[in-house]
C-alpha cells in the first residue's frame, strides 16, 4: 500500500457504444447496443440509455431486443475501437512508463513512476487533466479512480462512473470497503460469492471479522489468504508495463448450424488467416495451433498440434487447422468455430519455409491416401454434395453489417442502418456533423462500397508536449482531497 493515491485506473465509459454514438450524430442520447445481431448473438456493450432499460453486456441479443426494441443494434467496428484505444494509451504512456493495459478501454497507470504525482493534490489534478485530454483527443469520456493500490483504484473508478473521478484517501480503505458486497473484491465471482453467503458473509466487513483462518477453511489456503488481505484493503501488486499474451485466437458463432463439410473447412481456413493477421499485428509467432469446435448439442471440442518451431506463416496455420478439423466429427452440425495459436514467441523467420514445406507434404500425403481409399466411380464422375447456400438475408448481413461504414459515389460517407430483402438502408452523416438523411439502395448498387471508419475528432488538440505542458483543466475547480468530482 502506498501512502499517496498515485495508482490510477482508467475505464472508458461504455466504450464501444460511446464510440458509435460519437461517430453517428443521429444516435447521440439514444439507446445503442453493440454486439452480435444473429439469433445467438451476445451484447458486447450497451450505452447508458440502453442500460436504463435493463440491457447489459453478456446478455443474449434476443433478450436485449425484448427489453429495448427501439434501440439501435450495431455490429462491432474493432478497427475504430483499436484506433481510439491507441490514442488513449498514448496519452497514458506520456504520463508514466508504467502503464498496464487490461483491455482496449481499461488500464492502470503508476503516476509516481512518471513523476507526475506524489501526493493527493497532484494525483487528483493529473487525473482531471487526463480526463480532459481524453475528451479533447477522442471525443469520449473516461472514469478515473485514484488510490494507493490497484484494487482500490479500480473500485474508485467504478464509483466514479460515468464520466467522473473518485479518489480514495490512504488510511480510509477499511472504512470504505466495510459495507461493500463481497463481490466487489477481485476474484470473488458468483460461485465464491454464493459460497460465502451461505456461510453468512455478504459484506467485506464480514470477511474481515471472520479472520484469515476461517476464510482459508472456506475457500482454500491460497484464495483465503488473499481474500483476507483484500478485505483489509491490502494490495501490494505493482503496475506491470508488459503483460505477455499467452495466446492469440479468433472465433465465430453462426446463426444457423453448419452441416456442409466443405463450408466448415472454408470457415476454419478463413479463421486461421484472421488469427495470423492478429499474430502478425502483435509482431509475434506461435508454436501450437488450436482448433475449437462447438457442435449442435453445445458440446465443445478442442484439438491442438504443436509445430517444429514458432511460425506466423498463414499457410502453416491454415493447413494445421484443417488437419485438426479432420479429427472432429461435425455431422450433427457446428454452431461455433475458433482457431488460435499458443506458445507465443517474438517474431522469428527461423524454419518457416521448412514448416511450410512439411505442412504441404503432409497435406499432399493425406490427399494421396484419401484418393487411394476412394471407391471407383463411373464415367459420369462422382456426385458432389450440394454446398449450403446463404440466403439473401445472410448475404446482405455479411456484406453490409449494421453500423459499419460505407461510401456512396454521390452521397458520400455514411453507415448501414440495416439490410435485407435485397436492400440496404444507409444514413449519410459524419462524426461531429448534423444528423444525416436516410437512403435505401439495392445491395448490389455499384456506387455503394464499404469504407473505413472516420476519426471521431477532426482536429484534436495537440498533446505532443504532454505532460510537460498540461493545458488547464476544463472540469472546474479541484475539490478537497477525499471527495469526488464530475463535470
Amino acid at each position: 500500500m502506498r501512502p499517496a493515491p498515485t495508482i490510477l485506473h482508467l475505464d472508458m465509459d461504455a466504450f464501444y457504444a460511446s464510440a458509435e454514438q460519437a461517430a453517428k450524430p443521429s444516435l447521440r442520447g439514444k439507446a445503442v447496443v453493440v454486439g452480435g445481431l444473429g439469433p445467438r448473438g451476445v451484447v458486447a456493450t450497451a450505452s447508458y440509455e440502453a442500460r436504463l432499460l435493463g440491457v447489459h453486456s453478456a446478455m443474449p441479443t434476443a433478450q436485449a431486443r425484448r427489453l429495448a426494441p427501439n434501440a439501435a443494434y450495431l455490429v462491432p467496428r474493432f478497427s475504430l475501437y483499436r484506433a481510439v484505444s491507441e490514442q488513449v494509451m498514448e496519452l497514458l504512456g506520456r504520463l508514466s512508463p508504467l502503464v498496464e493495459p487490461l483491455s482496449l478501454d481499461e488500464a492502470f497507470v503508476d503516476l509516481e513512476a512518471g513523476g507526475v504525482a506524489d501526493d493527493t493534490v497532484s494525483a487528483r489534478r493529473t487525473g482531471e487533466r487526463l480526463r480532459t485530454a481524453i475528451r479533447e483527443v477522442t471525443g469520449l469520456s473516461g472514469s478515473v479512480g485514484l488510490a494507493g493500490s490497484k484494487m482500490l483504484a479500480k473500485i474508485a473508478s467504478e464509483q466514479a462512473k460515468p464520466d467522473g473521478l473518485a479518489l480514495i484517501v490512504p488510511g480510509t480503505e477499511r472504512e470504505l470497503l466495510a459495507p461493500m458486497s463481497v463481490r466487489t473484491l477481485p476474484g470473488v465471482g458468483p460461485a465464491t460469492g454464493d459460497h460465502l453467503r451461505r456461510a453468512g458473509m455478504t459484506t467485506v466487513h464480514d470477511l474481515a471479522e471472520a479472520g484469515e483462518a476461517e476464510l482459508v477453511r472456506l475457500v482454500g489456503k491460497a484464495h483465503g489468504h488473499g481474500l483476507y488481505r483484500m478485505a483489509l484493503g491490502l494490495d501490494d501488486r505493482p503496475v506491470v508495463a508488459e503483460r505477455d499474451a499467452k495466446s492469440v485466437s479468433v472465433e465465430d458463432t453462426f446463426d444457423v448450424d453448419l452441416h456442409d463439410r466443405v463450408r466448415v473447412r472454408a470457415e476454419v481456413e478463413r479463421l486461421a488467416v484472421r488469427c495470423v493477421e492478429r499474430l502478425r499485428s502483435a509482431d509475434r509467432s506461435g508454436r501450437t495451433v488450436v482448433l475449437k469446435v462447438r457442435r449442435y448439442d453445445f458440446s465443445t471440442l478442442t484439438r491442438s498440434e504443436t509445430l517444429r518451431g514458432p511460425t506466423d506463416d498463414p499457410t502453416v496455420v491454415r493447413e494445421a487447422a484443417a488437419r485438426l478439423l479432420e479429427a472432429v466429427d461435425t455431422t450433427g452440425g457446428v454452431r461455433l468455430l475458433g482457431v488460435g495459436v499458443t506458445g507465443l514467441a517474438d517474431y522469428t523467420q527461423e524454419d518457416l519455409f521448412a514448416q511450410a514445406a512439411d505442412a504441404r507434404e503432409l497435406a499432399a500425403r493425406a490427399e494421396e491416401e484419401e484418393e487411394a481409399d476412394r471407391p471407383a466411380v463411373d464415367e459420369a464422375g462422382p456426385v458432389e454434395e450440394e454446398p449450403e447456400r446463404e440466403s439473401a438475408e445472410q448475404l446482405a448481413a455479411r456484406r453490409w453489417p449494421a453500423g459499419h461504414d460505407v461510401r456512396h459515389a454521390v452521397h458520400g460517407h455514411g453507415w448501414v442502418q440495416g439490410s435485407g430483402v435485397g436492400r440496404v438502408t444507409v444514413r449519410f452523416e459524419e462524426p461531429g456533423g448534423p444528423v444525416g438523411r436516410v437512403v435505401t439502395f439495392r445491395i448490389d448498387d455499384p456506387e455503394l462500397s464499404p469504407a473505413d471508419p472516420m476519426p471521431l475528432v477532426r482536429d484534436p488538440v495537440d498533446y505532443s508536449s504532454w505532460p510537460a505542458s498540461l493545458p488547464k483543466s476544463r472540469s472546474g475547480p479541484v475539490p478537497a482531497a477525499g471527495g469526488e468530482s464530475r463535470p
